[in-house]
């Protein structure tokens, strides 16, 4: 937190208002101006160190709440779901998005939750999320928040790397070691037969981390790491969790299990190292996985977390699916990545053609109904061990960046990333808006069909409208 510039304006206008102070006695009792609470209040000057202990001292609470309170997650959150095509004909500008947001962080929040909600359905029949699809909806908001970077867990992250000298690509032992000496915990790899269907599971009466041979050595190692964060990163998860205010207890646990995730992950890919290996690389997704033992999933997720104030790596979004294009996992980091929305998938995205070329990644230039590149980079992966029934899961990772700002990739080489062809592809048949697609299966939302007998168009869903 004390790198971070926090801009909330917004918190501290809830807060002023939950209290039933005006701006001038606010203002009094944290010994500055009206004017500067007005300016703080407007996001035009950071909180500062003093002042957010200030009012801790002042009001009770805890100032991590501050962090990443913007309504709807923030302005450039808000201007994905605005993009939408039902909004094409608005013109909403970032200037009137600033004036919204600022006038009323209520409504702006209501309605990023209403859209999230819609987004969302269960079903694609109108019926609204159950219970548990809500919970996760909920802490995938609390992570854009924070634009799925959390700077402590990174910090302490790296200093207990940095301990246990992790630098080769084998950091098993070392966990290993960490777990015996530490928290007198020993490892038992134990056979498919004794674990049919769990891959860890800690043991408390055996002092015992036991783990499922089916997993691989790069998963091997995040499992230990996962329950080295669990004892280790104890407070600072339990601070971030507690500042969420979740209600629903599943929200928490899932939101804690993310943390969790992350602070393993960040053990094995140190913030400063693994920033200095993307950016010698290239961000080579063949070299990142081997220098520094994980998986490409692994470092898939850790590429959408390189956030830190002055050492900000690539803005990449990540998105997982199945083959019939279900989104088991998807974070849009720093990105503003329409990509990584929830929603329909459009089969011209190449992220569908890798389970046909499995283990090869492919790449592909993209542009948006709004003009927008994108390069994207897709590749299967498989899951860990078999259900009972022998079934292996397998899935499609799709990195994506900014057209703009994929030249220093090294898997952009030799591709025209300003002028070069690029697929035109959308968000699913029902938001898309292109009347040239031969591959569309349903017209747009919204519009309405035109039927002419004398003439076949690419398909037969003919619709008005520019």
């Amino acid at each position: 937190m004390a790198e971070q510039k926090i801009f909330a304006g917004h918190a501290l206008r809830r807060l002023r208002r939950s209290r039933q102070l005006a701006q001038n006695a606010m203002a009094e009792m944290l010994g500055i101006s009206s004017s500067y609470l007005n300016l703080l209040e407007r996001n035009q000057r950071p909180l500062t160190a003093g002042l957010m202990l200030k009012l801790s001292d002042r009001f009770d609470f805890d100032p991590r709440s501050l962090i990443g309170s913007d309504p709807g997650g923030g302005i450039d959150a808000l201007r994905r779901r605005l993009q939408d095509p039902l909004f094409a004909d608005l013109d909403i500008d970032r200037a009137e998005l600033l004036a919204w947001i600022e006038s009323a962080p209520g409504t702006a929040e209501a309605f990023a939750r209403l859209f999230d909600r819609a987004e969302r359905q269960s079903d694609g029949s109108g019926g609204l999320l159950s219970g548990e699809a809500e919970s996760v909806a909920a802490v995938r908001r609390e992570i854009e928040r924070w634009r799925n970077h959390f700077a402590d867990l990174d910090y302490k992250a790296e200093a207990l790397a940095e301990e246990l000298r992790l630098s080769g690509n084998d950091p098993y032992a070392a966990l290993a070691e960490r777990l015996r000496v530490t928290h007198q915990l020993t490892i038992r790899v134990l056979p498919v037969e004794v674990m049919p269907d769990r891959l860890r599971r800690l043991d408390l009466h055996a002092r015992q981390l036991q783990l499922s041979e089916m997993l691989d050595a790069a998963s091997r190692s995040f499992q230990v790491a996962f329950q080295i964060a669990q004892l280790e990163a104890k407070d600072e998860i339990d601070a971030l969790v507690n500042g969420t205010h979740f209600i629903d207890r599943t929200a928490e646990r899932f939101f804690r299990r993310h943390l969790t995730n992350y602070f393993a992950a960040a053990i094995l890919m140190p913030y400063g190292r693994f920033l200095r290996a993307c950016e010698s690389t290239g961000y080579d997704l063949i070299i990142l996985p081997h220098r520094f033992g994980v998986s490409l999933e692994m470092v898939a997720h850790r590429l959408t977390t390189l956030y830190r104030v002055g050492a900000r790596g690539l803005p990449f979004f990540m998105i997982r699916v199945d083959r019939t294009g279900q989104v088991s996992k998807r974070y849009a980091g720093a990105s503003s990545a329409l990509l990584a929305e929830v929603g329909g998938r459009c089969p011209l995205w190449k992220l569908h053609h890798t389970f046909d070329r499995p283990g090869t990644i492919v790449r592909q230039l993209v542009e948006l109904e709004d003009g927008s590149r994108w390069f994207t980079m897709a590749r299967t992966v498989k899951g860990n061990g078999r259900s009972s029934n022998r079934v292996e899961a397998e899935f499609s990772i799709a990195l994506g960046l900014d057209a703009r700002l994929a030249r220093s990739l090294a898997a952009a080489k030799g591709i025209d990333l300003d002028h070069g062809p690029a697929t035109p592809i959308g968000q699913g048949c029902p938001s898309c808006t292109r009347k040239d697609c031969p591959q569309r299966a349903a017209p747009p939302v919204g519009r309405q069909l035109v039927i002419n007998d004398r003439e076949r168009g690419l398909t037969p869903f003919t619709f008005d409208g520019d």
